[in-house]
């Protein structure tokens, strides 16, 4: 059967519209203590999320506890490939149909004509691998099929979480250009995917700078700000590329830059694009008083994309209480279940998050 992506998209767009702009509009009510969302409105502001499902990809981790992880999940659910995630979708997590897919499992590992060769500093090492690069024929290839499947499925990919483009606020201009370019090529191909939303990170330092005493003994940090400078240039040319294919730039408070949601609403103000948005992540923070005052400080920014997060590196993880922040800020878009870490594994994490989120909305 010949399958029009584009009016697929465009219908299930509009159907899927019609759903969130009910759910959203039930928020505001639910605000307003006018009547609670039903189940279908709810599920319209849910996304599967590949993050906790990586063990079950291509990419995992090293470690000997990761791969005994990889393994026994392996076992019990099977081995995925991005093709497969409406089926997992639909399975795992009944009524979800928004997903959010990480850039590090696209392509087909045994067609080596889809990938580059990378070389990037991680934590001060060198390292090097073949990476998925979106802009060759084999991948745009790829890319179609992949899209022709969701749409054949009625799944709608919301949003790419992209680790690819790096050096977005370094010194080195070269390095800084060729980051914004391979975030453009990635926009091209989640505008093919139909998605709403892409991550770019910040890049440069994992640690951000600290200040340096000047006179009376008040701190200054001259160095953090030639880094917000480049960023901001970044992200606008991004925002810019973004505006003209339909696909919004978003910053997630990630490492380094980004671990401040202050920096983030900075880049965001200065960018002044509507294609430029926060998606908050509710665990990525540098201490536990940031897990709610941190959120509340760039709920505001966030219009389309947020992940939903488990990590048992905190001890005070309320899903709920973030997910009442989101609301209180008006956020009426898309809570991603990314499970990190914790006393489940990936499937049951995430769908953990699923209850506390649909609990809360």
């Amino acid at each position: 059967m010949s399958f029009n992506r584009r009016n697929f998209f465009q219908g299930a767009a509009g159907a899927a519209a019609l759903t969130m702009a009910a759910g959203s509009s039930a928020l505001a009510g639910n605000r307003g203590a006018k009547r609670e969302l039903t189940d279908s409105e709810k599920l319209a502001h849910i996304a599967v999320n590949t993050w906790p499902l990586r063990p079950l990809f291509s990419m995992g981790g090293s470690s000997q506890r990761m791969s005994e992880a990889t393994e026994a999940m392996q076992k019990k659910y099977g081995k995925l490939t991005l093709f497969d995630l409406p089926a997992f979708t639909k399975e795992r997590f009944p009524g979800v149909y928004h997903m959010d897919v990480f850039s590090g499992f696209f392509g087909d590992r045994k067609d080596e004509s889809m990938y580059t060769s990378s070389t990037f500093v991680f934590n001060g090492q060198e390292r090097k691998m073949m990476e998925f690069d979106p802009s060759l024929p084999s991948s745009k290839r790829w890319i179609e099929q992949l899209a022709n499947k969701y749409a054949s499925t009625g799944m709608l990919c919301h949003h790419i979480s992209n680790n690819a483009p790096r050096n977005i606020c370094v010194p080195e201009d070269n390095l800084r250009k060729e980051g914004v370019e391979t975030a453009k090529k990635w926009l091209d191909a989640a505008a093919t995917l139909g998605a709403k939303t892409m991550r770019v990170n910040s890049g440069g330092p994992r640690l951000t700078p600290t200040a340096k005493a000047e006179g009376g003994g008040y701190p200054k940090n001259d160095e953090i700000e030639g880094y917000l400078t480049r960023a901001i240039e970044s992200f606008k040319e991004m925002a810019d590329h973004g505006g003209k294919v339909g696909v919004k730039v978003t910053i997630e408070n990630h490492w380094g830059l980004t671990a401040d949601p202050t920096n983030i609403r900075i880049i965001i103000d200065q960018v002044n694009s509507p294609w430029c948005e926060a998606s908050p992540d509710f665990c990525n923070w540098e201490h536990e008083y940031m897990l709610y005052h941190g959120l509340a400080v760039v709920a505001p920014y966030a219009h389309s994309t947020v992940h939903a997060k488990y990590w048992n590196r905190w001890k005070n993880n309320d899903i709920q209480r973030s997910t009442r922040v989101m609301n209180e800020a008006g956020f009426q878009g898309i809570f991603a279940l990314e499970y990190e870490d914790g006393p489940w594994d990936g499937v049951e994490g995430a769908q953990h998050i699923m209850k506390e989120v649909l609990a809360a909305l």
